[in-house]
């Protein structure tokens, strides 16, 4: 729709001092903290800067400021937050669409911005879109410490022209805009929006600029100090009026339309939307010039995750780091639909655009270097490894066979590969991934099916049937590829058993 493009641009204004005295008192339900300093050289009236670094993790901190009383309908419920990282300069903002566009294509299968997971604390049911590259969700308890470690990836130079003597990169806007659940359970009810004016730097980039800021001020007399900011060791992400957006999206909607009259309830319908920088209902649709058509994301196809409360002592990683099982593996013989479904579960759902007409077999064709050059370096190393299967190769492998439980123990022969009665000792393959006797025991036990908790101890028979105690220096020491007996005998209290490798 022709309005579309505006309503999902974020325009910014600031804040009129003719605002009646109440609207300027007014106490906002949330506040969002980045853990990032401000930048000194930034005049006293002017809005704060904050400088970061490309892919570093910053934590924005998510705080409920109600008073008492003040939204009563949230007590006890989630909200949802969407975290955006968006143009501030007015012209960017009319041709967002083409930018990221642009970007997308010099940067395939790259976000600009992500939520890193494991650091992240209180935030659940994250999800991304890939057709918003610029944005994540979450919902969260405004009741418990929640924070969203956050990591942006474009810099302030890719938006720029090229011109001879330098470049001077755009700002960005980190921006946040939270949602109560209305009586149908989605979450469009908007409550509050606030944002921060960042600009990002290649890796150390944003603490060199920084550092040259503040030798800077400190070379400037007291008295021009006086017109400047002091810097603030965090940023606060201030709150968002709507009524100027409603006002700045009208005009220019009214310049862009000057040959049709626009609805009388549009500036309303705006408002109704209730964000100032509007949200779309649904997920942005893109032109597409190709006789294919583009494909269509539902909510099946979201990149999901979940991270702990912040009852938590500490976040996990997601996934269970159970290696890959042989049904887990991409077959060439797959459907696009199949090849989609095994990317979503395998944590490539970011990339399910960009392989959205590969079968198994087109996905199996590309190389290594093919894939690296589409999804970055780590994205893929991992999807080749993923495909081909390739799991981690063991640091050690031993051979175990469990002594037939006999009376009389037979002789062995053939290097112990039968006894004298001609029966065939089976051993078992033991791949150890870590150098450690915690690690032989799980080993141990997976293999002959033997409850773990009942192995009390390890031992090795040595010199005269003494019995040593393995020990992780032994296991270190272990010749690869050894063979070894082993037989079982009840501890002297009854509980559980030791295991003795001869």
């Amino acid at each position: 729709f022709l309005f579309s493009d505006v309503l999902a641009l974020p325009i910014f204004k600031q804040e009129d001092s003719s605002l009646p005295q109440e609207n300027e008192t007014k106490h906002p339900p949330f506040q969002y903290v980045m853990c990032a300093a401000t930048s000194p050289a930034v005049k006293l009236y002017d809005e704060t800067l904050t400088y970061l670094n490309q892919g570093q993790s910053y934590e924005i901190r998510m705080l409920d400021n109600r008073k008492a009383g003040d939204i009563p309908e949230i007590n006890g419920k989630l909200v949802k937050s969407i975290i955006r990282v968006v143009f501030h300069d007015r012209r960017l903002q009319y041709t967002e669409h083409q930018q990221l566009e642009g970007w997308k294509w010099n940067r395939p299968g790259d976000r600009l911005l992500d939520l890193d997971i494991p650091m992240s604390v209180g935030v659940i049911d994250i999800k991304t879109n890939p057709s918003q590259l610029n944005a994540v969700e979450f919902l969260w308890d405004p009741t418990k410490c929640t924070s969203a470690f956050i990591q942006v990836h474009c810099i302030s130079t890719e938006f720029t022209p090229r011109k001879h003597g330098g470049e001077k990169g755009v700002p960005f806007r980190i921006q946040v805009d939270t949602f109560k659940q209305t009586e149908n359970g989605e979450y469009t009810d908007h409550l509050h929006s606030a944002s921060c004016q960042i600009k990002v730097f290649k890796p150390k980039g944003a603490d060199r600029k920084q550092k040259t800021d503040r030798e800077k001020m400190e070379k400037r007399t007291a008295h021009e100090k006086e017109k400047y900011q002091p810097s603030y060791d965090t940023t606060v992400l201030t709150e968002m009026r709507l009524e100027p957006i409603i006002e700045d999206a009208v005009e220019h909607e009214q310049k862009k339309s000057s040959k049709r009259t626009l609805p009388a309830d549009y500036g309303d319908s705006l408002a109704k939307r209730g964000s100032c920088s509007p949200w779309p209902d649904t997920p942005t649709t893109f032109v597409n010039n190709s006789p294919t058509p583009a494909p269509t994301f539902t909510s099946a196809q979201h990149n999901t995750y979940s991270v702990p409360d912040s009852n938590s002592s500490s976040p996990n990683h997601q996934g269970d780091g159970t290696s890959q099982g042989s049904g887990d593996q991409l077959h060439p013989s797959a459907t696009i639909q199949e090849t989609q479904q095994w990317l979503l579960k395998n944590r490539f759902s970011a990339y399910t655009r960009l392989f959205s007409n590969f079968s198994g077999a087109d996905l199996l064709k590309l190389t290594r270097e093919d894939l690296v050059q589409i999804c970055g370096p780590a994205d893929g190393i991992r999807l080749y490894n993923a495909l081909k299967s390739r799991s981690v190769r063991p640091r050690l492998t031993i051979y175990v066979c469990q002594e037939p439980l006999r009376s009389i123990q037979l002789e062995r022969q053939d290097a112990g590969s039968t006894d004298s009665n001609g029966a065939i000792y089976v051993y078992h393959a033991i791949y150890l991934e870590e150098m450690a006797a915690s690690e032989v025991t799980r080993k141990l036990a997976l293999a002959f099916n033997i409850p773990l908790h009942q192995i009390n101890q390890v031992y090795r028979q040595g010199p005269t049937g003494i019995h040593i105690l393995v020990s992780d220096q032994m296991v270190q020491n272990f010749q690869d590829e050894s063979c070894f007996l082993f037989t079982t005998i009840k501890a002297e209290n009854g509980e559980g058993f030791h295991i003795i490798l001869k």
